[in-house]
């Protein structure tokens, strides 16, 4: 295996290839030499008939009533032993042939007269015997036919010595021929691999050659390039994650910098510098309300975070995150309604629940109406609509705002992505985390319809069933 291992795939594909090859030939020279062999033998025993039928036409019998060989000239080629007993095992006619090279096993074969044709052993080769009773005018015979198996046995020999020098010829062209083609077939992935050396984390922007995209090393190669595109996107998003995270917590630390320096520049009052660490103070909170932010945001999409699904009102929690930001509405003169399926909502009929981690989805609720507080106008409406569907719970956030412009829709889930044009303050991280926690509970958060009288962004999530109510209990 080791040694199996270490060898490229144009050698193993290779040595696959003339395994193959010299398995298929091998079969393929056996039953070539095997159909032949019995070709050769049946014919050998055709002509044996023929020269039985062709003997008995030309004996015939003497007016002293002895046997006469009426045809005498015939070629070498044609020529075959031949010999004629009587009943009882006498020997009545024999031709030169039998004379020169008689069979030690004429006679008992003669008187057995089987009407079939044996193979008699012979110094030089086997010999094939006929053996049939006939007649001779009014005379019962018996008449051997026979030929020797040389010839045929020097033409399987030589079907078989050239099989056996053409195997390893052709297996050795079929190897040459199999490492050109693996050669050739593999020589896209080496153009890849050329390729993929160079390619590092400042060249993300490069892609492997595609020569043939139909092909499966085309669609391979077509695979690795997008798979760069995606890695090149990542590190983009890593950049620009890692400036914009530089450029956050770079403004609360500055500005407890300058807070400080502006205190030690002078003597002051108790008051000036409790004010002054009051300042601070805000501002650590602040760096710490992003830290905690960003790790939440980070536990959400690696699939870290830990949540503890229970049953819980919808209503309920929509009526508790109203009132928590009640005051923030106040300041702008603005409204917030808990709604379900479009009317106002009795207080005392029950909302739908959901199965979900409810301080997580308390955290994204909040940062959605907290961002639909930032972006209505004075005096606007903000409508908390909850519903349910067969699988879902589902809780609407709609503002009275100017709507998102189109070309930003795409990007609004982005961690720190803020419209060029956005005036109100922030960190662009509110959506990324209400996403992060609707995911991680199974759910997931639209934005399900934007235009000049508002937005409307909305979570579903997992419905509570009487199986998981039990569960929870």
């Amino acid at each position: 295996m080791t040694w199996w291992r270490s060898h490229n795939v144009r050698v193993r594909l290779t040595l696959w290839y003339v395994t193959a090859m010299l398995v298929v030939l091998a079969v393929y020279a056996a039953v070539v030499f095997w159909f032949v062999s019995r070709n050769a033998s049946e014919t050998l025993n055709s002509r044996i008939r023929s020269d039985f039928q062709w003997a008995a036409a030309m004996v015939d019998q003497t007016p002293e009533g002895g046997i006469a060989w009426s045809y005498d000239d015939i070629t070498e080629e044609e020529s075959f032993w031949f010999q004629m007993w009587s009943p009882e095992g006498a020997l009545l006619f024999q031709n030169v042939e039998a004379r020169n090279s008689p069979l030690p096993r004429s006679r008992e074969l003669a008187l057995q007269s089987d009407d079939s044709i044996v193979a008699v052993d012979h110094p030089v080769a086997p010999v094939r015997v006929l053996t049939r009773r006939g007649r001779i005018g009014d005379t019962p015979v018996i008449i051997q036919v026979a030929r020797s198996e040389r010839t045929m046995r020097d033409e399987l020999r030589q079907l078989a010595l050239i099989l056996t020098l053409g195997l390893p010829l052709a297996v050795a062209i079929a190897g040459l021929g199999g490492y050109t083609l693996a050669r050739r077939a593999l020589l896209p992935i080496e153009r890849m691999t050329d390729r993929a050396r160079t390619i590092t984390a400042e060249r993300l922007h490069d892609r492997l050659p595609v020569h043939n995209p139909d092909d499966e090393m085309g669609r391979l190669a077509t695979v690795f390039n997008q798979t760069l595109a995606r890695l090149e996107e990542s590190f983009d998003q890593m950049r620009r994650f890692t400036a914009d995270v530089s450029h956050q917590l770079r403004t609360p630390l500055t500005a407890i910098r300058s807070v400080g320096e502006v205190g030690l520049r002078e003597h002051r009052e108790e008051a000036a510098y409790r004010s002054i660490i009051g300042s601070m103070l805000e501002e650590a909170d602040r760096l710490a309300s992003l830290v905690d932010r960003l790790l939440m945001l980070s536990r959400a999409e690696t699939g870290e975070a830990r949540v503890s699904a229970e049953v819980f009102d919808l209503y309920d929690l929509a009526q508790e995150v109203a009132g928590h930001l009640e005051v923030l509405a106040e300041e702008k003169r603005q409204a917030i309604v808990c709604e379900r399926a479009g009317t106002p909502l009795d207080a005392d009929r029950d909302g739908p629940r959901a199965y979900a981690d409810r301080f997580v989805i308390r955290q994204a609720l909040i940062n959605l109406v907290d961002n639909a507080i930032k972006f209505s106008p004075v005096g606007g409406r903000i409508r908390i609509r909850v519903a349910d569907s067969r699988d879902e719970a589902i809780v609407e956030v709609i503002d009275s705002g100017g709507g998102i412009d189109p070309g930003a829709r795409a990007r609004i889930f982005d961690r720190f992505y803020r419209a060029a044009n956005a005036e109100t303050p922030g960190a662009g991280l509110g959506l990324s985390i209400a996403r992060g926690a609707a995911e991680a509970n199974g759910g997931r958060l639209t934005l399900a319809a934007s235009g000049p009288g508002g937005s409307t962004f909305q979570i579903a999530l997992p419905r509570a069933t009487p199986r998981r109510r039990r569960a929870a209990v």
